[in-house]
């Protein structure tokens, strides 16, 4: 069946073979890395671009006048504009590197929520949410009287449309959803949910977290009228310690500084300062330079791929292990359905999560267990966690079939 597959595919090229970690064994078997979507491997690609720069021109960006400082300067700049071809936006001036997506949204509800909002707006969200896109939120409701309204999910575990109409009013000023469920893969209807919101309401923001969403589709942020979009970096093929935030210019132009500190500032003396315009303003000290273009290899890496085919091929891996998985008895899939992310979160009624995970990982498998940073969801499911399996470019039908053959002996075990 797996060659069958392979051959229909036609992919055009051994992704695996450009990540080295995953030539390596784990417990003595093959490493089958099926947790993709808490980190993802990283290629040979983004490994050589931070050794060469430790090795041969590292320095400080931004204010040396020596060579090494001015061209690592004028590369760093250069992950903006790489980023601003690969989301499709009108300009790199949008886009501010932060740690990750949780300080992203940290950053908007800090700066723009503390400075915009006042006792008694709403803020809406939804059953789906990873704890990034709520514990902010809620931060900020202890200090100003914010109401947040939360979507529910319906039986297929799609967000209630209906009852998202119904949660918008007058006092509504953000939308902050997820594009993709990191912890069930279910994608939301992103498009629609703006209209509807800007349809009753056309000074209501939108804030999306695109974590899941970039890595594994082609995004069009010119299609999306999000006031801001979020992602991180090592999900993205990228090192940590990396993530984005891109927002409208006006809006940035009237947020203040998130921090304050060195690189962010015009002019400082001990009765005021003054701060750079967008994105500087918002990147408070020596940056993380050698994680941000490590991440603008890994944007080069996937751009030479190109997203659609990455997006085929983890339809593909997607579509063949919901099949496979069909034969093993006593499963409960959330999120069960094919047209979603490349993610797999399962229940099994002859085993305990942890138990299934402790046994697929002496088989080699690598997958992710518990809420998944998705608490609520969890409790909305009446589960405690899952086991999850995610997909990425690297994977093959072999990683599946060892992943459902391994599944099947941990039941024989267990039950």
């Amino acid at each position: 069946m797996a060659e069958a597959l392979k051959m229909i595919e036609e992919t055009p090229y051994n992704w695996r073979q450009d990540f080295p970690i995953l030539s390596k064994t784990m417990n003595d078997k093959p490493l089958v890395y099926l947790d993709s979507a808490s980190s993802a491997q990283k290629p040979m690609a983004v490994i050589q671009k931070m050794t060469a720069i430790m090795n041969d021109s590292y320095s400080n960006i931004h204010r040396g006048l020596y060579n090494f400082s001015q061209v690592l300067t004028e590369e760093y700049e250069g992950v903006r504009c790489k980023i601003r071809n690969f989301l499709n936006i009108p300009d790199s001036y949008s886009v501010i590197f932060t740690r990750n997506t949780t300080e992203s949204i940290n950053l908007v509800a800090d700066s723009w929520g503390n400075e915009f909002l006042i006792d008694g707006d709403e803020i809406i969200l939804s059953d789906l949410e990873h704890h990034a896109n709520i514990v902010p939120w809620q931060l900020l409701n202890k200090n100003n009287n914010i109401k947040l309204k939360i979507i529910p999910i319906n039986e297929q575990s799609s967000l209630d449309l209906e009852v998202y109409a119904s949660l918008i009013t007058e006092r509504t000023r953000l939308i902050a959803i997820t594009h993709v469920s990191n912890s069930i893969g279910i994608v939301n209807n992103i498009n629609q949910i703006i209209r509807l919101a800007r349809k009753i309401n056309s000074k209501i923001k939108v804030l999306i977290d695109g974590s899941q969403a970039v890595v594994h589709k082609s995004v069009d942020l010119s299609k999306i009228d999000a006031d801001f979009y979020v992602f991180t970096g090592h999900k993205l093929y990228g090192p940590t310690g990396t993530g984005v935030l891109i927002a409208k210019t006006e809006i940035l132009n009237d947020m203040p500084p998130y921090q304050g500190g060195g690189d962010m500032i015009e002019t400082v003396s001990f009765e005021q300062s003054t701060f750079k315009p967008p994105p500087h303003k918002f990147e408070a000290g020596t940056p993380a330079i050698l994680e941000v273009l490590g991440l603008g290899a890994a944007v080069d890496y996937l751009v030479d791929i190109g997203m659609e085919a990455v997006e085929k091929h983890e339809k593909n891996l997607l579509s063949y292990a919901m099949k496979e998985l069909q034969d093993i008895d006593g499963l409960t899939i959330y999120g069960d359905m094919l047209d979603k992310a490349p993610i797999i979160s399962f229940t099994a009624e002859w085993g305990h999560i942890s138990d299934i995970a402790m046994i697929l990982d002496q088989c080699g498998v690598a997958v992710r267990t518990g809420h998944h940073c998705c608490m609520p969801l969890m409790k909305k499911l009446g589960i405690e966690g899952t086991v999850r399996a995610s997909f990425g470019l690297y994977n093959n039908y072999e990683d599946i079939d060892v992943f459902v053959d391994s599944l099947q002996k941990t039941k024989r075990l267990l039950s």
